[in-house]
């Protein structure tokens, strides 16, 4: 076999193999781009995903042995078989981190793509089902439009590696090693492509066309279904946030949330009129309950003209008055807008007008500019203009086609349906790309618009690289079910896990009761509400999603408000209560891991390898996580009190088993009780209570009770210290909902515990911003053995009125 030789172009090297060229090129000294392709003619296109540019400055070496050439940078090396091309990566330190077949690991298999033609004399078939009104194009050919590639990316796993990542999906996959997926857009299915190894790398496919990863009998290996060319980022870390923060130095910065999108949002299927949104947000203010948004979903629309951005001016007649009372009441509102429009509306003719739908004459075209700068226009005159805070664009993947008939079609044969239907309509090299490019243009249209309102949208499809555009992705439509709740939290852990940081849920999920008809409506409580099975399984749900990065209940079937879950005094009402105000006496904990988010490429819901990758007893829990650095949250996922229909349920355990990681000592949050790490223990999980623990060396910032995120903006902080270790954490503030912290209009005080000192610092506030008090009182907390949650000790508090400057405090 000829041996295959290299040359180097500037920091790139290309490497002709008896089947192609690969070019290695790196983009920083941990961050490797490979390309491979038939010629030496690599693709020009502009990537979607892909912000920065190759580093020049990266010392790269390139050696050569009698089997390999060996590429390095400071951190990375890899090993290019000289016989086969085969790839093996190693760490600086010569460690192998993963490896391809010796018989090479790359391939690529010629394609013809193909793309519609329609008769443009034909109308759109339209059809609504549960998931909207959708319109079909009945008329068409396909043509050959251009040659393309199959590619496939083989590995040789190692045997004590764990995978994680590619979004998120319905069936609960944690751990990815020994599992397949297929990586398609479509509801409760949400593709990201990047994996994490426990090994230590990452690795991030620039392909937006459909995918499968497979690690079983068929092999191991990550397949495209078109590309011009294979191209994917190495990315060693080894720690998980090293990768992310690569992965965000790739595809761009997560931008600011505002501070009340952490608070708590109401919403349900549907509110239908200006009367009932103000009158719920009034029940809340008058019940004390706190709350920052309230959702208007679907059909805000005039009569039969979904997807057109405007209110119906009976339901709605007054929508600047509307907004300007919710916000006097100190709520904002969010509005779910479409990418679909039905015939006959303004929004839709003035796109056909402009050639700006896709063949179905209803789906406006995301990847035309001109297209999105419309669809702004539209949003911006019909919506924003009246002071919307928020939006939610629902059906971020326009073109699923299977959610009909009683039974769910096989896996197979649903990644069939609906990836022909998106090809049908998109080029199919692009159709995992719709929601990145849609959310670019909501993301551009308001910031050109304002820079006094940051863009919040929950989108119910991702990419990567769309944590750039502020967007909020959530699991999607599914259905009431214990499983489901256990799934959804394996299913958020591998989106977290991927570069985009914000995931959420519908609080008690959308689908309730059971239609036969339907297999997606497929809920085990057909009396909502008014089931104590379903309130169980609601309050389990709420306490899970007071650690997501969105807090929000909504779905069909049943109200969602707080009150419809009881009376003050009763147990699961009081349950509710309980978590809806410790979520935001987190706020200042919660706000600064958003400000860690953006500031420094941070995660805030985290699989436990995040944080324990050297304990390989995290690598296949799928039910705990870490919010923040301090927190371990362990949700429960069992019925203990009440089955369907009411029917009390005997002799079960009301405890659930506790992993707590090695290498911490770990506080019960509600007792004080101190655990040592590396162990199981049963942990108390009556209803009214999620086992919650934090790890040693945190330090935890806590608000008072208040109404909505920034009510007390300069309130007093309680500070408590979970000694043990040392520790440190940062508190971030900034105005809240502009977007001054671009120019450094922030500030950062530093926290720091010295365990053997038993010193306490609070350090000097670097920056500042507008509205910053120029001093704040801290209520310094010690937790220690002897804590009591209830009534510290009086000598285990301190008070301290900080100005700015560096204070010491020994304990």
């Amino acid at each position: 076999m000829q041996s295959i030789q290299y040359t180097i172009h500037g920091n790139a090297v290309i490497v002709q193999t008896p089947t192609g060229f690969l070019e290695l090129t790196p983009y920083s000294d941990s961050i490797v781009r490979v390309r491979y392709a038939p010629t030496q003619e690599f693709s020009t296109k502009k990537s979607l995903m892909i912000e920065s540019t190759p580093s020049a400055s990266v010392a790269i070496d390139v050696s050569e042995t009698t089997e390999a050439i060996v590429f390095s940078t400071p951190n990375l090396s890899i090993r290019v078989n000289r016989q086969t091309g085969a790839f093996t990566y190693l760490n600086h330190s010569g460690q192998i981190l993963t490896k391809e077949p010796d018989q090479g690991g790359k391939t690529l298999v010629p394609i013809d793509v193909v793309k519609s033609v329609f008769d443009e004399s034909v109308e759109a078939q339209i059809r609504q089902d549960a998931d909207g009104v959708h319109a079909y194009a009945p008329s068409v050919r396909q043509v050959v439009d251009r040659q393309a590639f199959h590619t496939k990316l083989e590995f040789e796993w190692m045997p004590d590696e764990a995978l994680y990542g590619l979004g998120s999906h319905e069936e609960g996959m944690m751990n990815l090693r020994g599992q397949h997926q297929y990586l398609y857009q479509e509801n409760m299915k949400v593709v990201v492509p990047t994996l994490l190894s426990t090994r230590g790398y990452g690795i991030l496919i620039d392909s937006y066309s459909l995918m499968t990863f497979h690690d079983d009998a068929f092999g191991s290996y990550i397949w495209t279904d078109v590309d011009d060319e294979m191209e994917y980022y190495f990315i060693y870390g080894p720690e998980f946030d090293q990768i992310i923060q690569s992965i965000r130095h790739l595809t761009g910065k997560a931008t600011m949330l505002p501070k009340w999108s952490f608070g708590y949002i109401q919403s349900k299927e549907r509110y239908v009129s200006q009367v009932e949104l103000i009158s719920v947000v009034k029940e809340y203010r008058e019940r004390g309950l706190p709350l920052d948004c309230i959702v208007q979903d679907w059909k805000s629309w005039p009569n039969n003209l979904w997807g057109q951005k405007t209110f119906d001016p009976d339901r709605f007649p007054d929508p600047k008055g509307m907004v300007d009372e919710l916000h006097q009441m100190n709520a904002r509102l969010m509005i779910s807008i479409w990418p679909n429009m039905n015939p006959g509306g303004d929004n839709w003719r003035e796109m056909v007008d402009h050639g700006y739908m896709l063949g179905n004459k209803a789906t406006y075209d995301a990847f035309q500019d001109a297209a999105r700068q419309l669809y702004w226009k539209q949003a911006n005159e019909g919506l924003f203009a009246y002071g919307i805070d928020a939006w939610w664009t629902d059906c971020t993947e326009p073109f699923q086609a299977d959610w009909r008939g009683a039974f769910k079609p096989e896996p197979e044969e649903r990644l069939r349906i609906n990836t022909e239907e998106a090809k049908r309509y998109l080029d199919p090299e692009f159709i995992n790309a719709y929601s990145l490019m849609h959310s670019q243009g909501i993301y551009e249209g308001q910031r050109k618009t304002t820079a006094d309102k940051r863009v919040v949208n929950l989108t119910r499809s991702a990419y990567a690289g769309q944590q750039r555009y502020g967007t909020i992705t959530w699991g999607g439509d599914v259905s009431a079910t214990w499983d489901t709740l256990r799934r959804q939290i394996a299913d958020g852990l591998n989106f977290c896990a991927t570069g985009l940081p914000y995931w959420t849920v519908d609080i008690g999920a959308f689908f309730v009761k059971n239609d036969p008809k339907l297999w997606f409506w497929n809920g085990d409580y057909n009396s909502g509400v008014e089931d104590m099975g379903y309130r169980e399984l609601y309050v389990r749900w709420f306490q899970y999603a007071t650690f997501l990065p969105m807090f929000r209940a909504h779905g069909t079937d049943t109200p969602r408000e707080i009150w419809r879950f009881g009376n003050p005094g009763d147990l699961m009402y009081e349950a509710l209560v309980k978590f809806l105000r410790l979520r935001y006496r987190l706020m200042p904990y919660l706000y600064s891991l958003a400000g860690m988010t953006t500031q420094c490429d941070y995660t805030m819901m985290r699989a436990l390898p995040f944080d324990f990758r050297s304990d390989s007893g995290t690598y296949d829990i799928e039910d705990q996580f870490m919010f923040g650095p301090a927190f371990l949250v362990n949700p429960v996922t069992n019925p203990m009190y009440f089955a369907a229909e009411s029917a009390v349920i005997d002799g079960v355990s009301k405890t659930r088993p506790v992993y707590l990681p090695n290498g911490a000592d770990w506080y019960d949050f509600w007792t004080g009780r101190r655990y040592a790490g590396g162990q199981t223990i049963y942990a108390d999980a009556a209803l009214d209570t999620m086992p919650l623990y934090v790890r040693s060396g945190s330090i935890v910032p806590i608000g008072p009770d208040v109404s909505y995120a920034d009510e007390q903006p300069n309130a007093t902080l309680e500070l408590r210290i979970y000694i043990g270790q040392s520790g440190s954490f940062t508190l971030y503030e900034d105005e809240g909902n502009n977007y001054n912290y671009e120019q450094g209009h922030f500030a950062i005080t530093r926290l720091s515990w010295d365990e053997a000192a038993r010193r306490f610092t609070l350090h000097e506030r670097q920056g500042s911003y507008q509205g910053m008090p120029s001093s704040r009182e801290f209520r310094i907390i010690i937790v220690d053995d002897s804590y009591n949650p209830i009534l510290p000790e009086p000598s285990s508090v301190r008070i301290v009125c900080y100005e700015g400057l560096e204070i010491n405090i020994h304990i």
